[in-house]
């Protein structure tokens, strides 16, 4: 399979550190507010990744972090009037909700930065010791220019960078590049190291979860496109200095989410939260949603593309109850399809969610079909199973209790003797029980 790879700007062979193993990290949120539903887009992309590389038999180990120790926690603890600790815990709760009702897969890994700080305080004090950092007044920082690949990740051009003109200036930096690894604090949460009382830098208490959770080195990174630079950029910069390596052979961005062709953003006002989305749209619904879109890309948001997402799921369920329906009465098995060549094919091309749902909507056809003129159904249905897997794509099938078997068949007979007052009750609680 090919993956883009944003480290080379090209498309990948994947050939994993591990023969047979996928070690995957994704930046998760800082938790001092609730997520809006542009923070879902890499959630949900690299659940389907994540359910892509099991369906090829892989095992993966996946972590998706929370950022549980910033300035924004203090700034929020401040304005509820709690603890940095109940505000962490209090937003950590509500993501975690809002991941089981996007009906998202169970990870491995969801470490938190409180968990790891004596890791942090080794990982700063190793580049200390090599000379790639320093610290000054309470603060360490990272001497940038001494990567001389700086800027690999985002193309960024190290003298432009010079120029300050998207660096904030610090008269305690050697150079205007350089950023903290720790930071003094005289105000809200505060932890003792080496340098006195402070909090990590965002972009060290990343590289120290992975080395903590992975080792050295993982196969693949990723996030948004809005952290390429600087926090990937910074992460790589570091993995440098200590271990030589740029953290991940491969690092994956998915494009931003527009409002009516614009970026959705807290800064712009124009985004919703993702509690609040989700009662207007199921999860299935925003899914196919995003997934309309290659993962690269921008993706814009519009009635219309919700509109079309909800007549594709209603497809799927109306054709998944009928074909169970028949399953079941006929006890058929189904399962026994565990690889499609043609969805490899697809998704094989850095994930092309966009091919593979119009080679579901083929499928939903061909089991309709199937249905109508009396044909073995267990193929299409398998697939279809297969394709909802991997997008993580959930629909409420029931399972027929012996009185339900009972009823449907009774229903039929009525149909039968053409008997359409009773038929007609029968099928009131068949659709009052879920069966049509």
């Amino acid at each position: 399979m090919k993956i883009y790879n944003t480290l080379t700007d090209k498309l990948e062979e994947f050939i994993p550190i591990e023969k047979g193993k996928v070690k995957m990290y994704v930046c998760g949120p800082t938790v001092y507010n609730y997520v809006h539903i542009g923070n879902m887009r890499p959630v949900i992309n690299f659940d389907m990744v994540y359910n892509y590389f099991k369906y090829l038999g892989y095992d993966v180990l996946y972590a998706s972090n929370f950022t549980d120790v910033n300035p924004k926690i203090i700034t929020a603890a401040k304005e509820l009037g709690i603890t940095e600790r109940e505000v962490a815990d209090k937003f950590i709760k509500a993501y975690l909700s809002d991941l089981e009702n996007y009906n998202c897969s169970k990870i491995d890994y969801r470490p938190r930065v409180i968990e790891h700080m004596e890791d942090i305080y080794n990982f700063i004090t190793k580049l200390i010791e090599k000379d790639m950092a320093y610290e000054k007044d309470g603060d360490v920082y990272f001497r940038v220019e001494k990567i001389k690949d700086y800027g690999i990740l985002s193309n960024q051009d190290i003298n432009e960078l010079k120029s300050g003109i998207r660096v904030e200036v610090d008269e305690k930096k050697e150079s205007p590049l350089d950023f903290a690894l720790w930071r003094k604090t005289t105000e809200g949460e505060q932890f003792e190291s080496p340098w006195g009382l402070g909090i990590p830098g965002w972009h060290t208490e990343c590289v120290v979860m992975i080395n903590s959770l992975f080792g050295e080195k993982i196969d693949i990174h990723g996030g948004g496109v809005d952290l390429k630079f600087p926090h990937h950029e910074n992460e790589i910069a570091q993995s440098i200095a200590l271990n030589n390596n740029t953290l991940a052979n491969y690092w994956m961005h998915n494009g931003h989410i527009n409002v009516d062709g614009e970026k959705m953003s807290k800064s712009l006002n124009n985004f919703i939260l993702a509690k609040d989305f989700i009662k207007l749209h199921k999860a299935n619904i925003i899914k196919i949603a995003l997934f309309k879109t290659h993962y690269r890309l921008p993706l814009n948001f519009t009635d219309e593309l919700f509109n079309e997402a909800n007549i594709v799921d209603k497809k799927i369920n109306d054709v998944l109850k009928q074909a169970n329906l028949q399953i079941q009465l006929g006890n058929l098995e189904v399962g026994k399809i565990k690889i499609d060549e043609r969805i490899n094919e697809i998704m094989d091309e850095d994930f092309n969610t966009p091919n593979l749902l119009s080679y579901l909507m083929e499928l939903v056809k061909d089991l309709n079909s199937a249905l109508r003129n009396k044909e073995d159904i267990t193929i299409s249905y398998d697939k279809i199973n297969l394709i909802n897997t991997i997008l993580g794509l959930k629909y409420d099938l029931k399972e027929l209790t012996t009185e339900d078997k009972e009823l449907y068949q009774k229903w039929l007979s009525y149909k039968e003797t053409k008997d359409f007052s009773n038929a007609d009750k029968i099928r009131e609680e068949l659709v009052a029980k879920n069966i049509l």
